[in-house]
């Protein structure tokens, strides 16, 4: 039998803002206090991304307005997200994770699975004691604290994961789902959406319980193809593998968004943010690339991608946005988005390039966002920012900003 890791960071913005503010000198941890990560503090505008056991007491959610939790607290600490950052404290508990096997797969930018069969087996541990040393290093070296899910299957792990809040370790095995699984409210099932909640209580499926038990012809004659989907899953049947690669084949990155994106501006605001990201992560590896991608995961949970192989290999930002743009609007079902993704494929050396008739100024878009890269990481996020993004809908450019001046390139830890 396998044994399968979730690895999920605790409030994963807001303690990673935390780590790094009390790494430069703040006395005050914000996830100690009333606090949570949100659009523009001081023009009390977005929405709530990420927020701390104490800000939970008062009943704030992930996904509010900020001005209506500061009506709950009215001494609610808000501090804008800074996404480069999180992207650094990603990478940084990744290699960690891959310190111990090749066997990790990032799930978002705070998860990861961890197939470590082989690696408890010639460590002589047993599954939890092992989970709990990973979380306790992480906690030690990486200064934020994880949930750790144990099974034997992804989809087990990740429920076992969401259990209870902070810093635990909790197993989901098949013989403990009757006991942990099955009581769950069916919207908290993998694959559940708001649609898909509704239309299950319009057929009395209250639990995850109450759907392991229907019949699964009933299920296919509702739900199409679908149903078997949610049949397996309320079962906790799993067998999707570990998915590894050893080589850089694609460069990209996603997010998951706060809430509902229903209109294209918004959603081309996260593009380019997401293009900014994927742009400097491609220069930083020393590629360009030949083919653009980009992924849709609706609010039911339905996904959508498409890409497009382009005539000469790109770097630049706004020329990486511009295709992840003319991409969405082509693909975008006008439904709403909970999940933007871009991603480059068809990598090439990028030390020298080829220009076509077609190009126009590639090297100077290319030597600006080289010499913004530097600036950034020489001086930080706030010191250059992208007009087009000034003030948008979540709040001004702090939402998009991509880094702060940190070295995470130690494999398991800030230095």
């Amino acid at each position: 039998m396998r044994t399968i890791l979730h690895i999920d960071v605790n409030s994963a913005f807001l303690s990673w803002e935390a780590a790094y503010r009390l790494l430069n000198g703040e006395e005050t941890d914000l996830r100690d206090i009333p606090s949570v990560v949100a659009g523009d503090p001081k023009k009390r505008t977005g929405v709530v991304l990420a927020k701390s056991v104490p800000a939970k007491k008062y009943g704030i959610e992930t996904g509010e307005p900020l001005m209506s939790a500061m009506r709950k607290c009215p001494r609610l600490v808000a501090v804008p997200p800074t996404f480069g950052l999180y992207s650094r404290c990603s990478s940084a508990m990744m290699e960690l994770l891959s310190s111990y096997t090749g066997r990790v797969q990032p799930y978002s930018i705070d998860e990861a699975f961890m197939d470590a069969t082989e690696v408890i087996k010639n460590l002589h541990m047993e599954p939890v004691e092992f989970a709990n040393r990973l979380r306790e290093r992480i906690s030690q070296e990486l200064g934020f604290t994880v949930n750790i899910g144990v099974s034997c299957n992804k989809l087990l792990a990740k429920a076992a994961s969401e259990l209870e809040k902070p810093n635990r370790t909790h197993t989901m095995y098949p013989q403990e789902i009757s006991s942990k699984y099955w009581p769950l409210p069916v919207r908290e099932m993998f694959g559940v959406g708001r649609r898909t909640e509704v239309k299950l209580k319009r057929i009395g499926v209250q639990t995850i319980g109450e759907l392991a038990a229907m019949d699964l012809v009933y299920l296919r004659a509702t739900f199409k193809s679908y149903g078997e989907v949610l049949y397996n899953h309320a079962n906790g049947i799993d067998d999707s593998p570990v998915e590894t690669s050893d080589e850089i084949k694609s460069i990209g990155n996603s997010t998951t968004t706060p809430s509902d994106v229903e209109d294209a501006n918004t959603a081309h605001e996260y593009l380019l943010a997401l293009a900014e990201i994927v742009g400097e992560r491609l220069r930083r590896k020393g590629f360009r690339a030949y083919c653009v991608g980009i992924s849709i995961r609706y609010s039911d949970f339905s996904q959508s991608q498409k890409q497009s192989v382009l005539c000469a290999p790109i770097e630049a930002d706004i020329e990486i946005y511009e295709h992840a743009k003319r991409l969405f609007d082509e693909l975008w079902k006008r439904e709403p988005v909970r999940l933007l993704g871009v991603r480059m494929t068809h990598l090439e050396d990028g030390s020298e390039r080829q220009l076509t008739m077609w190009d126009e100024q590639p090297a100077g878009n290319v030597r600006l966002d080289a010499v913004i890269d530097q600036l950034r990481a020489t001086y930080g996020d706030d010191i250059i920012k992208r007009g087009s993004l000034a003030d948008t809908s979540q709040g001004k450019i702090d939402s998009f900003k991509k880094r702060y001046n940190i070295n995470l390139s130690m494999p398991g830890g800030v230095r």
